[in-house]
């Protein structure tokens, strides 16, 4: 009964960039999306304001910062100033994609640091918590001196490339080396496969030149997992690189798919045999009707990990839900 009345004091509510992702958000939690209006007037200036009551309430702000990346993130935290100023309790960020995560370091002199100004300003916006979906970079939750919650798809991917029972030996292939790690987890979660690192060199943003190949693909199903496809540019130079080490099929899996210029074409032009992303930043049209792109939805994950929060139990046996063991027991 006291779970029944804990989650009867949150209230979630959309922005423009993630109203599906929370609708399907609230339909696993069983309650109803609040209502908040998001204006932009034609100087650009951009209002938002609760219509309803958030007094004493826990309120999930679920927003991923992408493309129009600025305005999104404006809307944010705007609308943390006005949950503040209309008392709510607490005020969580529920931000699957956090823009500007790829600029967390100084790569060159006199760069800025994009990724901790953004930390700043949500917190100094009323922030109490940040739930994100596979950081660029983990260290990002550092930048934060408040609770953050860097979820990851690759439990949920490893269940999705179980469905597909390959006959074949799996090697699951990091894109550089920085991303080793990731791929090694989604390794861990298919029975017997291995793991590879494409060693590539990036000339300038969005552009990257693959240069060797650390481990065996030859006669292999291969799965290049990263956590952003942007552009597409580097993705397609590692699956070429691949194929031309023996790799018998490429599949591809990222968390992000932002999919910008010409991507979808360069896809549907190359080898890859599928593209596996979430919804953490929903496609448009032309995307959805790309044979080779695959969405699968993280709605459910974030309905849970919000439910933990709440009820102040383990974030982390969410991930649970996508061991096929545990669903034997």
């Amino acid at each position: 009964m006291r779970e029944v009345v804990k989650m009867k004091d949150i209230v979630v509510f959309a922005l423009t960039s993630s109203i599906a992702l929370a609708d399907e958000i609230c339909v696993h939690l069983g309650i109803k999306r609040g209502e908040i209006s998001v204006k932009h007037f034609s100087d650009g200036e951009i209002i938002v304001e609760p219509l309803e009551s958030v007094r004493g309430k826990h309120v999930f702000l679920v927003q991923s910062t992408c493309y129009p990346v600025s305005e999104t993130l404006m809307e944010v935290l705007i609308a943390l100033d006005a949950c503040k100023r209309a008392s709510a309790d607490k005020v969580t960020v529920v931000m699957p994609y956090y823009g500007y995560a790829r600029q967390d370091r100084k790569a060159r002199a006199r760069q800025p640091i994009t990724a901790k100004l953004v930390a700043d300003l949500l917190q100094s916006a009323g922030a109490d918590r940040v739930v994100t979906l596979d950081l660029h970079a983990p260290q990002i939750q550092g930048f934060f001196n408040i609770p953050t919650d860097d979820l990851t798809a690759v439990s949920m991917l490893g269940q999705y490339f179980r469905t597909k029972k390959f006959k074949d030996e799996v090697v699951v292939v990091s894109p550089d080396h920085g991303g080793a790690t990731r791929a090694r987890n989604l390794a861990d979660t298919l029975p017997g496969s291995t793991i590879a690192i494409i060693d590539k060199r990036r000339t300038k943003p969005n552009v990257a030149e693959a240069m060797n190949l650390i481990g065996d693909v030859n006669g292999k199903i291969a799965i290049i997992i990263d956590d952003i496809v942007d552009t597409g540019g580097s993705l397609l130079g590692g699956v070429d690189m691949l194929y031309r080490n023996g790799a018998k099929e490429v599949y591809c899996a990222c968390s992000h798919g932002i999919l910008s210029g010409n991507a979808v074409e360069r896809i549907h032009n190359s080898s890859i045999k599928e593209l596996v992303v979430t919804n953490s930043i929903p496609l448009n049209d032309e995307k959805k009707a790309e044979p080779k792109i695959r969405q699968i939805s993280i709605g459910y994950m974030l309905a849970k990990t919000i439910q933990a929060i709440q009820l102040h139990t383990p974030v982390s046996e969410m991930y649970n839900m996508f061991n096929d063991k545990s669903k034997e027991n």
